[in-house]
């Protein structure tokens, strides 16, 4: 991979990284839902206007849409409205590349390698630290939060699945379109489980800095990041892209331990060791084959 690729996939990990900080200034403000259906619908008005619809089939921009914003980001934003902080969240949600080799493993019969299934009970081992010792520590994760951030994982896993359908197309139109269609539901979302007088009340009285963390969400994080990261991933082998993935939650961990002074204790620590081991050992087995 050329210098200028590998920093501008660095670029793109540490804006997903860092995302988490600026999540949690987010929902300081909004409601989870409220939040994700304002990040997706500046993440489509107005572009929608001013960039061509993909030629892929409308189901797969709906299903891509509706996966993200509603599943991945929608239970995301929940969980961490007070059920896990930001670095472990960083941390559990990557998860969906384990999923994503399972659902692939069970929709398309692709072959899963014996360092694999370690790989992914050395993850398993990390969750399941992380749940344990997240309950015996208020405020760092609890069970439901862990749980909830792995249905967020699953539901992203899916996304990947139905975008890698897709084929080569382009992909910041592929971004926009999709997010076109995660808000209508995410409206729905928002008014039952927020309250639509929060809804209300929350975008009366955001303040700018409230507002700048959408348009954060939305052109940093969603169109900029999987934009450039759908870029790399045509122009290069997924093994060369993909291990610069595993940045994602050590740039979470210490912009939430430098920003929000999260705490990095050594059970947190050796949970994401475990984790990040499974991923690489993953990575590994992956590029041998």
């Amino acid at each position: 991979m050329p210098f200028n690729h590998l920093l501008l996939a660095l670029a793109v990990v540490a804006v997903w990284g860092s995302n988490f900080v600026v999540i949690k200034w987010g929902l300081a403000e909004f409601p989870p839902f409220t939040l994700a259906m304002l990040r997706f619908a500046a993440s489509a008005l107005p572009w929608v206007l001013l960039v061509k619809r993909p030629v892929t089939p409308l189901w797969r921009l709906a299903a891509f849409g509706v996966l993200l914003g509603c599943g991945q980001f929608g239970l995301l934003f929940l969980a961490m409205k007070g059920s896990i902080s930001p670095g472990l969240a960083s941390l559990v949600v990557q998860s969906q590349v384990f999923i994503t080799v399972g659902v692939a493993a069970w929709l398309h019969q692709e072959r899963v390698r014996p360092g694999q299934w370690l790989a992914a009970l050395l993850v398993l081992a990390g969750m399941g630290w992380i749940g344990w010792q997240g309950h015996q520590h208020a405020g760092d994760a609890t069970v439901r939060g862990v749980l909830t951030v792995l249905g967020a994982a699953a539901c992203w896993a899916c996304a990947n699945l139905v975008a890698r359908g897709a084929g080569r197309v382009d992909a910041l139109a592929f971004m926009v379109w999709s997010s076109l269609f995660a808000v209508p539901p995410l409206i729905g979302l928002a008014c039952w489980i927020d309250g639509p007088q929060a809804v209300v009340n929350s975008m009366a009285h955001a303040s700018l800095g409230a507002w700048a963390v959408v348009a954060w969400q939305a052109l940093g994080n969603t169109l900029f990041g999987y934009g450039a990261w759908n870029w790399l991933l045509a122009r290069h082998p997924a093994s060369v892209v993909a291990p610069s993935a595993l940045l994602v939650p050590v740039f979470g961990f210490t912009s939430s331990a430098l920003v929000l002074g999260e705490a990095l204790p050594a059970w947190k620590l050796g949970a994401a060791t475990l984790v990040m081991a499974g991923m690489g050992l993953n990575l590994w087995v992956a590029r041998r084959n």
